[in-house]
């Protein structure tokens, strides 16, 4: 049977009047906004300020470049959508799109993991710190979590190129998910949906296991502290990178390995929503209002910026 193959797609966004749309192009708008600044002021400080050339600075450097990638790789589009509704994405559009949101996200992943194993070597191991987390080390594990996060993606994107489009070209989203690009394959996507499931539970249960067990170990340590000045320090610290944590491994895991039937569906739209646009906004205002030296760089960066 001769079937028309599809070259573009057409994001269905989020079904309300045009009204709401433009409230919802105003919002998203702004929101955006804040997070380019938020993860760029971060982003910024880090790189002008010696007293943050730290490793914990260091990755928290790469997590905001990875917040600013997440948030310019689907916004502009979603944006974009709200204005014009019927505007449709290319093929090649739609897969680049989905795959540098898949390496974005297994990136931040291990990020995660590597922040938490940073905290634990600066809390348990405070002596042998500057050995254990040298600048190659340092250098070496962000490399690592790039390339990983880039080589995890590809492996679906192989998966999903080889697939026909030959039906409906409505995607059920603001952005091109690989889930709701599946559903529109004229093939058995079996395979596929199960390596996403699998890839999700691989990335997500297995590096979270291991925060969790990384903060079993600093928590215990910061409670035998017999500096009160030292155990608050150390939880500040610590503080907002569980709250990170918190926010991203809870949004992935009801997105990609909660239920995936009825109601659900809809409502991983919205979670999604929250997960690609507030998250990387949320994470630099934690980093940002909970962790003093962040605050004391930006006094000191502003402080010369009116001096001069």
């Amino acid at each position: 049977m001769n079937q028309t193959l599809v070259k573009e797609f057409i994001l269905m966004g989020f079904p309300v009047g045009h009204d709401i749309q433009m409230f919802l192009f105003g919002l998203f708008s702004l929101l955006y906004a804040f997070t380019l600044m938020g993860n760029g002021v971060i982003f910024g400080l880090i790189c002008l300020d010696s007293r943050l050339r730290t490793p914990m600075y260091f990755f928290l450097s790469h997590l905001a470049i990875v917040d600013i990638s997440y948030a310019c790789n689907t916004v502009p589009q979603m944006l974009a959508n709200l204005l014009d509704p019927i505007k449709p994405i290319s093929y090649a559009g739609c897969i680049t799109q989905t795959f540098l949101f898949l390496t974005f996200a297994h990136t931040e992943c291990l990020l995660l993991v590597v922040m938490s194993y940073d905290r634990y070597v600066a809390i348990c191991h405070p002596l042998r710190y500057s050995v254990i987390m040298s600048w190659r080390v340092c250098i070496t594990l962000a490399l690592t979590s790039w390339v990983l996060g880039c080589l995890l993606a590809l492996v679906h994107l192989f998966l999903l190129l080889p697939l026909p489009f030959c039906g409906s070209q409505k995607i059920n989203h603001f952005f091109c998910e690989i889930i709701a690009v599946l559903r529109l394959a004229c093939a058995d996507t079996h395979i596929n949906e199960i390596l996403v499931l699998a890839g999700a539970a691989s990335v997500l249960v297995g590096p979270l296991s291991s925060i969790v067990i990384s903060y079993i170990r600093i928590i215990s340590a910061i409670l035998h502290m017999q500096s009160k000045e030292g155990r608050q320090k150390a939880f500040s610290t610590c503080s907002s990178h569980l709250c990170v944590v918190g926010l991203f491994y809870g949004t992935a895991i009801i997105m990609y390995i909660g239920p995936k039937h009825g109601s659900h569906k809809g409502q991983k739209k919205y979670l999604l929503l929250f997960h690609s646009l507030f998250n990387p906004m949320l994470n630099s205002l934690i980093y940002s209002l909970r962790n003093n030296e962040v605050k004391g760089a930006l006094k000191r960066v502003l402080g010369k910026t009116r001096s001069s």
